[in-house]
């Protein structure tokens, strides 16, 4: 997450938890970007997600709530367990929970759904 976010202490460690326990979870890195959108939302999540140190291994949820904009963007190994439906679902979630205000709220459900779908199958090897 980006300094200057609006977040009080509070907030940001509810955010930084969340983001810590999904990592923990599902073993992908997960970021946060929450501002102004420079563009089109989706472009700019995915340029944000690119820069990442391991973007192939990395989930980011980009909210621009001046832009109404929320984008989620996962790396190529995360696809291989998180599917579009579930990233949907999340991001449905996410978005009723923007829509009421709630948007520390919605952060941290939306990592935690992520995280969860994100876990990868125990490996039942004979």
């Amino acid at each position: 997450m980006p300094g200057g976010d609006g977040f009080n202490s509070s907030q940001r460690a509810a955010i930084d938890k969340a983001i810590r326990d999904a990592e923990t979870t599902c073993r992908f890195e997960f970021s946060v970007y929450v501002g102004r959108s420079t563009g089109e939302p989706r472009a700019y999540a995915t340029r944000l997600h690119a820069t990442l140190v391991k973007p192939d291994c990395s989930v980011l949820i980009l909210v621009d709530p001046m832009g109404h904009a929320l984008e989620v963007v996962t790396g190529s190994e995360v696809r291989r367990n998180l599917t579009d439906v579930e990233v949907d679902l999340a991001v449905a979630q996410m978005q009723a929970d923007l829509a009421e205000g709630r948007l520390v709220d919605g952060l941290v459900r939306g990592i935690n759904q992520l995280a969860s779908y994100a876990r990868k199958p125990n490996s039942l090897h004979g």
